[in-house]
């Protein structure tokens, strides 16, 4: 079974940036489309970004032209940088596959942009 372990949330003023790891164990991960997906208090958890086996990669509007996705297969980790952040990307980030691993969300990390 698949584990995912996510780092490197935390908090930043607006404007700032983040860059948060996602390592996987159990499992290579190199042959599947991974996504970081978020959570804020009230809401569904949403997929925000996608990279495929291929290096594809896929943003919902609200990140795209801030956010970038990669992966290091060598590492079985995927990243996500986060650039000029604004208050509403607060939420709880995790990595998961696309589509998700049955039983597999993990911890999350947390990202908190506020001044």
């Amino acid at each position: 079974q698949v584990q995912f372990v996510e780092s490197g949330g935390g908090l930043v003023q607006p404007g700032g940036s983040l860059r948060l790891s996602c390592a996987a164990s159990g499992r290579m991960i190199s042959i599947y489309a991974m996504g970081w997906y978020r959570q804020a208090p009230g809401k569904q958890r949403e997929l925000v970004a996608t990279i495929t086996s291929g290096g594809s990669t896929n943003y919902v509007d609200s990140v795209k032209g801030r956010f970038t996705i990669s992966r290091d297969n060598a590492k079985n980790t995927v990243y996500l940088q986060m650039n000029s952040l604004k208050p509403e990307d607060t939420a709880v980030y995790y990595c998961n596959g696309v589509p998700v691993f049955r039983n597999s969300w993990g911890q999350g990390t947390q990202v908190t942009v506020s001044s």
